[in-house]
Order: C-alpha cells, then sequence, then structure tokens
C-alpha cells in the first residue's frame, strides 16, 4: 500500500466513525449530518450553543446568530490567516509544494484591505448587470440541451455549468475548460480530506494559472488577471503570487459556492410545487425569494484563528484554536428568525449571513445573487412544474461548501 494510500484509509476510517455527542465530538463530514443537520443545529443552540470537537485537526462551532456575527466581526481576536474547516497534521497530509495565499478571504488587515480594494470593482452592481446578459443566454442554452428528454440533472447538467462559465469570462480563461475547472475546485473544497484529489486540484489550479500570468504580459487583455497585473501597490507593481491568490479565489470561491446555491434552490422547488407555482404566478416575489433560499440553503462555511486565549460565550478557546463560522446555523436560528426551519418566499425581515459578515462578507455577493436569480428565473420559463424523478437518490456534498451533486428531476 501507497502512502497515499494509507492517509486516504484513515480519512476514510475517521469519516466512518460515528459521532458519540454532537456536542463534544461534531463531525462535519458526517454522511448524515451532510444531507440534513437542521437537527443537529437545534438541539446544539440548546443544549451546547458553541460546540467542541478534536475531529479535523479540532474545533469550535457557534451555532447562535448572535455569536457567529460577533467572531465574524471580531479581527483583533480571530485571524483569517486559516479559513479551511478541516486541518491536517503533517501525519495526516505533506504540504504543498507552493504555499499559494488566497487574499483578501485569508488576509489580516492590511493586506486584507488593498487586496479586497482590488477585487471589489469587478463584482460591482454596474459590472454585474454586465454580466447578466451573458449568464441568461447561457442558462436559456443549458435548457435548450435536456429539455426534450424531459429529465436532468438539475446540479451536475444547470446548476454546476453556470458560474465556472461566469467566472472564466471575469478571469479571461477559456469557457470550454468548465468541466476542468469544476473538477479542480471540486478536488480543493469537496474532497479538501482526500490528499490524492486535493493535491490534484490545487497543482491543476496554480499551474494553469503560472500560464495564464506569463500569457498576459505577452498579451494583456480586459480581464481581472490583465488588471491585476498592471495594478500597483504603495508604487510598486502587486507580487506574483497576490496576482495568483486573487484569480485563484476568484475561481474557486466563485464557482462551488454559487453552484452549491443554485442547485439546493431547484432541489427545494423539486421537492416543494406550492413555492414553484408561487414563483411561477407571482414573478415579482423573485427577489426576496432569492434571498430567502439564500438563508434556508447557505451554502458555505468558514473559519477563524484565535489569535490568543479568549472566552467565548464561557469557552475557554485557546490561542491556535479554530472556530467555524457556521453562516447556515446562524440562518436559522429562532431567536432572529420567526419559524427558521421553513422557506418563506416572500421573508421581509430577512438579515441572513448566507455572505458573511465583517470585513471579509463575501465580495462576489452581487454576482452570487445575480447567477442565482437569473438560473431560477430561466428555468421557471422553460419548465414550470419538475419534481425529483422516482427513487432518485440525491447527493450532497459538505464540509467548507454544502450543497447537492446530483439532483436528478422530471418534467
Amino acid at each position: 500500500m501507497t502512502a497515499n494510500e494509507q492517509v486516504s484509509e484513515q480519512v476514510n476510517e475517521r469519516v466512518n466513525e460515528r459521532v458519540s455527542d454532537w456536542a463534544t465530538d461534531y463531525d462535519i463530514l458526517d454522511p448524515e449530518y451532510v444531507v440534513s443537520p437542521y437537527q443537529v443545529w437545534d438541539d446544539l443552540r440548546q443544549t451546547c450553543p458553541v460546540a467542541h470537537s478534536d475531529r479535523w485537526g479540532g474545533s469550535w462551532m457557534p451555532t447562535r446568530y448572535a455569536d457567529v456575527f460577533a467572531v465574524a466581526h471580531d479581527v483583533e481576536h480571530f485571524s483569517s490567516r486559516d479559513v479551511g474547516v478541516l486541518t491536517f497534521t503533517d501525519e495526516d497530509r505533506p504540504p504543498p509544494p507552493i504555499q499559494l495565499p488566497l487574499p483578501p478571504i485569508d488576509a489580516d488587515p492590511p493586506v486584507h484591505t488593498w487586496t479586497r480594494r482590488l477585487l471589489l470593482p469587478w463584482f460591482s452592481h454596474a459590472r454585474v448587470a454586465g454580466y447578466e446578459p451573458m449568464t441568461r443566454e447561457l442558462c436559456a442554452r443549458l435548457v435548450d440541451g435536456f429539455i426534450e428528454s424531459g429529465r436532468a440533472d438539475a446540479a451536475a447538467d444547470y446548476a454546476q455549468q453556470i458560474p465556472v462559465r461566469v467566472i472564466a469570462s471575469i478571469l479571461g480563461v477559456p469557457g470550454d475548460l468548465a468541466d476542468t475547472f469544476t473538477g479542480w475546485v471540486r478536488d480543493v473544497l469537496e474532497f479538501a480530506h482526500d490528499e490524492v484529489r486535493s493535491r490534484r486540484g490545487f497543482d491543476g489550479i496554480v499551474t494553469f494559472l503560472l500560464q495564464q500570468l506569463a500569457d498576459r504580459r505577452d498579451d494583456p487583455r480586459d480581464d481581472l488577471i490583465s488588471e491585476l497585473l498592471q495594478a500597483e501597490v504603495d508604487g510598486e507593481p502587486v507580487p506574483d503570487e497576490i496576482v495568483m491568490g486573487i484569480a485563484a479565489l476568484t475561481l474557486i470561491a466563485g464557482v462551488d459556492t454559487t453552484w452549491s446555491g443554485i442547485g439546493s434552490a431547484l432541489w427545494h422547488l423539486a421537492t416543494h410545487p406550492d413555492d414553484t407555482r408561487r414563483l411561477v404566478n407571482e414573478p415579482e416575489l423573485m427577489p426576496m425569494a432569492v434571498e430567502e433560499l439564500l438563508r434556508a440553503y447557505s451554502p458555505v462555511t468558514m473559519a477563524r484563528i484565535a489569535v490568543d486565549d479568549v472566552d467565548l460565550v464561557g469557552c475557554p478557546v485557546k490561542a491556535g484554536d479554530k472556530v467555524l463560522l457556521n453562516f447556515a446555523a446562524a440562518n436559522r436560528d429562532p431567536d432572529v428568525f420567526d419559524r427558521p426551519n421553513e422557506v418563506i418566499l416572500d421573508r421581509e425581515q430577512n438579515r441572513h449571513l448566507a455572505f458573511g459578515a465583517g470585513i471579509h462578507r463575501c465580495a462576489g455577493s452581487n454576482l452570487a445573487r445575480m447567477e442565482l436569480r437569473v438560473a431560477i428565473e430561466e428555468w421557471l420559463r422553460r419548465i414550470p412544474e419538475f419534481r425529483l424523478a422516482d427513487g432518485a437518490e440525491v447527493e450532497w456534498a459538505g464540509g467548507q461548501v454544502r450543497g447537492p451533486r446530483v439532483c436528478p428531476v422530471v418534467f
């Protein structure tokens, strides 16, 4: 057995170890939790609102809105230098050959401040409005590809195909590599616990971006990578590793998160025909519905590292401990949201944390909202009635990003 096979076997054994007590031994990769974590969150809020686990390197997990919100804003005591929800020891996995930062998401001020400033213009309301016609045409073309068959995988055939092509356009890279990009992103996020797959995804992204940087130096274009290479900070060019990191973050964060959001929304509509009919008959509800679907099925969990010893709602968090910002759990807190486990399409008070909070609030939120709205609108315009296929097994991914990966529907 090779070293990689040994690591994979150890990881599989860890995943298969059943949780004995969710307050002291939670496992964010537990198969049942990945499919439906809601009861676990409800129980923890009542009995242990800041749970702890030694699994995956150890972490704390607040589940109440107020606590998640507070940690997200407390940059003095909680650093973003490691936002991954899983931690591996040297025995679990050797470090990658290139340590690539992903600013601004894994940076603290002042690096966070200027790298975010470089990125934000590409996701402004005006820029996103310019991406909408392309996104709408793409969605219509995808539906064309399967509508005559009367069935589709709403996740793989539709949701997965949208964000990656929009992000490719922003980066100025070939859209026909969409499946390759998606594979790399899945390897990095969904299979972070698999040494072979995660290394493959990381290496693929780094190698590709190195080639893109070299191409842009010889042939600058109207895209994010070219602009970053031409930008300056304090009179100096932006370091190559920062350019690569921002581009890599745009790819990684812009693909799986939005795909998961679109897929979750379609899964909900496939299993809640009354909501589907209401959106078809009352299209003016779409803006509120998008916010509600984001709240109910928030895909992302991020991590923070305690800078020093700190008391977190009575829990003794030590310097270096990891705290998971479970935005999805916060968004189902009954102290903040009425009937939190119900999807209420016209919910008016909806200060959800689907895009995070504080200085690291998602820079691409405008883009994600647009893609989710357009994806649902174009689907319902052509397919106003649909449901899960008989006997269909919906497959969910969890960990850093939660969402359906297989969602067979018929119409």
